[in-house]
């Protein structure tokens, strides 16, 4: 039996997204990104 618990966190970034019509900072994890499900605001 392990003395800890390890806790697996998602690699979030803060980015800047369109959210609707207007460009937000929105913290998406790093596989969101590099799958394309978000469209960076350029």
């Amino acid at each position: 039996m392990r003395a800890t618990k390890r806790r697996f966190d998602p690699n979030l970034q803060k980015v800047r997204i369109f959210v609707g019509a207007a460009p937000r900072r929105v913290y998406v994890c790093t596989r969101c990104l590099k799958a394309g499900k978000v469209t960076k605001a350029v």
